[in-house]
């Protein structure tokens, strides 16, 4: 297996800080182990023999040929009309007549 980086407890702190997570102390190097364990994981996933297998951006190439085989249909993707704002925004407890207004919920 090739040499697998390390999370520090800085680079902890450093991610926690990004995602706005408030750590305990101890829940630290539990975080360290467990981050660790992810890039393990994903340099034995980086060492899969891959070749001869298609690049693949959406699984419903995949999915067509099981959808047919078990009868089951996608409902078409159309275009439909939808719930109308004006009554939708009238009933909220709070807009500005375009968006809902929400308490904000993360502070820095």
């Amino acid at each position: 297996m090739s040499e697998v980086a390390s999370v520090t407890i800085e680079d902890v702190r450093r991610v926690a800080e990004l995602a706005n997570l408030e750590l305990a102390a101890e829940e630290e190097p539990r975080m360290k182990r467990d981050l660790n364990a992810i890039l393990v994981h994903f340099a034995q996933l980086s060492e899969v023999d891959t070749t001869g297998v298609p690049a693949m951006a959406q699984v419903a190439d995949i999915l067509g040929g099981l959808i047919d085989e078990n009868g089951a249909e996608l409902r078409p993707d159309d275009i439909r009309p939808s719930v109308d704002r004006t009554a939708v925004m009238h009933s909220a407890p709070e807009t500005d007549g375009r968006f809902f207004k929400v308490p904000k919920v993360i502070e820095r």
